[in-house]
């Protein structure tokens, strides 16, 4: 097996989990979770981020098709958290291994403390030894707290520990070049920068999870601008992770770009726990996303559109209101009012603590 990296995280998606039937398919969990002791006896250590907490749960418990969606699944993500986790750990104690719960939702991620706090706890398992098998905890998030789905949270994870890759698993071999159920269609091999796909993708989404395609390519295209090499690949294949690390089968590879701070990982993920917006002129906007290292300066400031303290994660946003970036403010939003326009004042966003969206 050639071996290339030393930490990756593995996303599996409910589709690769479950049968059609949406029981929970107990033999390709066992088959997943050998090869994953074979990476990690070759000396690579694996993160899981596994779905299948809410398919666990529907396959116990039989609830009335009234029940309000947010509170069915509660109930079937706190049945069903139990029964998968459970799975893995049996699985994994049969050959000496331990595996680790972890629940987070996206308020865990809002600020740089419970940021780090989630890092410290995932660095600790991982000198240990320890496999974190990491999912949302579906039992108290609520609609406005979710995370687009487990794509994004693994995007997120992957980020946060500067993993060395990160693998998708789905129920398809990759980003197809049209519907992937035509035999015209082919998988696209690799996906560059400056690639413009989108309008291949098929909209159309798993009856099981929340994400589809067009999540996966975003948040893949998101996490290799950071640096991070990106896979997505058939889970259901047999042998797939270990045929992926040998380059063996087919899936879609998102070329990385230059590796980025950890900070600045940070940042990219959390457009959705930004405080406050700033409205920038258009030369200030143009240097912000010209690729130079360019700091936002308050002559480049034409409002302040919302309050925010030092430290806080900012939007910046250019004439038109368009989002073009991300930013960590050096001061609050009441000493950059009184700077509107004005020369010879510090660097509201230094180009260090920026990133641009697009």
């Amino acid at each position: 097996m050639a071996v290339a990296y030393k930490r990756i995280v593995v996303k599996i998606g409910s589709n690769v989990l479950t049968q059609a039937d949406g029981l929970p398919d107990h033999a390709r969990i066992e088959h997943l979770v050998a090869q994953i002791i074979r990476l990690k006896k070759a000396g690579i250590a694996v993160v899981v981020v596994s779905s299948g907490a809410v398919a666990a749960g529907r396959s116990m418990i039989r609830i009335s098709e009234k029940q309000d969606a947010v509170a069915a699944r509660q109930l079937l993500a706190s049945i069903g958290q139990i029964k998968l986790i459970n799975t893995y750990l049996s699985l994994f104690e049969k050959q000496q291994m331990l595996c680790s719960q972890v629940l987070v939702t996206k308020e865990d991620f809002r600020d740089r403390k419970h940021y780090l706090n989630i890092k410290n706890c995932l660095s600790i398992l991982l000198k240990h030894q320890v496999i974190p098998i990491i999912n949302e905890n579906d039992v108290v998030s609520v609609t406005e707290l979710m995370f687009t789905d487990n794509d994004e949270l693994a995007g997120l994870v992957a980020s946060m520990l500067e993993a060395d890759a990160l693998i998708i698993l789905s129920n398809v071999d990759g980003v197809y070049n049209g519907d992937p159920k035509s035999p015209a269609s082919s998988v696209i091999r690799e996906i560059k920068k400056d690639d413009h796909i989108g309008s291949f993708i098929n909209t159309t989404k798993s009856g099981l999870g929340r994400g589809g395609m067009v999540t996966k390519l975003g948040m893949a295209q998101k996490v290799a601008k950071l640096g991070i090499p990106v896979y997505i690949a058939n889970g259901t294949r047999n042998n797939i992770l270990t045929d992926l690390i040998a380059q063996k089968v087919d899936h879609t590879y998102f070329v990385p770009e230059k590796t980025t701070s950890g900070k600045k990982k940070w940042i990219a993920h959390s457009e959705h726990s930004a405080t406050g917006s700033v409205q920038l002129n258009k030369g200030a906007a143009e240097a912000l996303i010209s690729g130079q290292a360019r700091s936002l300066l308050p002559i480049g400031i034409t409002e302040i559109l919302s309050s925010f303290q030092k430290g806080d994660i900012i939007r910046l946003l250019d004439e038109n209101g368009k989002l073009i970036g991300l930013g960590i403010a050096d001061y609050g939003s009441d000493k950059a009012k009184e700077r509107i326009g004005q020369k010879g004042h510090k660097s509201l966003v230094h180009y260090n603590y920026f990133y641009a969206v697009s």
